[in-house]
């Protein structure tokens, strides 16, 4: 089953056309007042570990490496996965992060992980 995932900055203006909004940052982004987000679910749970996202700190030469990490993290957590894929099953997500890397960053990767 192909899902219809977007992914984009919190930052930009909600649209019609995002479907469900999900944050997946573990932290709330700088600025953004919650009324003002539109979210349909905030799922911190599915962010990657502090660990990993310290580690990364948005390095592209870390990114490949990155990728496998949280790759493996979202292995182990099934709960916020089926989630998410739940969320999917009935119709268009956009993936919300607050990163300004548009090309190095979870959702991005999060996306992928979901498509594969």
């Amino acid at each position: 089953m192909a899902f219809d995932i977007a992914v984009k900055r919190i930052y930009e203006a909600p649209d019609k056309a995002d479907g469900q909004r999900v944050l997946v940052d573990r932290i709330w982004p700088r600025g953004v007042r919650k009324e003002d987000a539109a979210l349909t679910l905030w799922l911190k749970e599915i962010a990657p570990s502090d660990e990993l996202r310290k580690w990364f700190g948005h390095e592209p030469e870390r990114w490949v490496e990155f990728q496998k990490r949280y790759r493996t993290e979202l292995d182990g957590n099934g709960e916020a996965v089926a989630r998410l894929r739940g969320l999917l099953r009935d119709g268009k997500v956009t993936l919300l992060y607050g990163a300004h890397d548009e090309t190095h960053n979870n959702a991005v990767a999060l996306a992928g992980f979901l498509r594969a």
